[in-house]
C-alpha cells in the first residue's frame, strides 16, 4: 500500500507544472538565439560636381532653416578649380620666422611713416 501511495504521489506531482527559474530561461533563450548580421547602408559619396549641380538645381539648398536666403551666396560661389589648393606641409620654425619678419617690417614701416609725419618740412 505504501508503494502505491508513493507512486500515486509521484504521478500527481508529475502533472503539476513547474515554474522555471528566470536565469535558466534566459540562458536557454540566449543559447538558441543567433546574432543577426549588421545591416550597413552604403551611401555613395557625392563629388564636387554633383554637389554643385544639386546646389543650383534644388531650392531647398537655397535657404537655411527656411528663413535665411542663400541665393545671393550661391550665385557668387567660386568653382572648385579656383578654390582647390595643393597640400603644403608647414614647418613651425620657418612659419614663425616668416610671420615675425613680416610683422617687424610692417612695424618698421609704420614707425618711419609716423616719424615723417611728425617732422616739420
Amino acid at each position: 500500500m505504501r508503494s502505491f501511495c508513493f507512486h500515486m504521489i509521484l504521478l500527481f506531482l508529475a502533472d503539476i507544472p513547474v515554474i522555471p527559474d528566470l536565469e535558466e530561461v534566459q540562458e536557454e533563450e540566449l543559447a538558441m538565439q543567433v546574432a543577426a548580421p549588421p545591416s550597413i547602408q552604403v551611401n555613395r559619396v557625392l563629388t564636387y560636381r554633383d554637389l554643385d549641380n544639386d546646389l543650383m538645381k534644388y531650392a531647398a539648398f537655397q535657404t537655411l532653416d527656411g528663413d535665411i536666403d542663400l541665393k545671393l551666396l550661391t550665385k557668387v560661389l567660386a568653382p572648385e578649380q579656383e578654390v582647390r589648393e595643393d597640400d603644403v606641409s608647414w614647418d613651425w620654425d620657418h612659419l614663425y620666422t616668416e610671420v615675425s619678419s613680416e610683422l617687424l617690417s610692417e612695424w618698421d614701416t609704420g614707425q618711419t611713416d609716423r616719424e615723417e609725419a611728425l617732422t616739420p618740412t
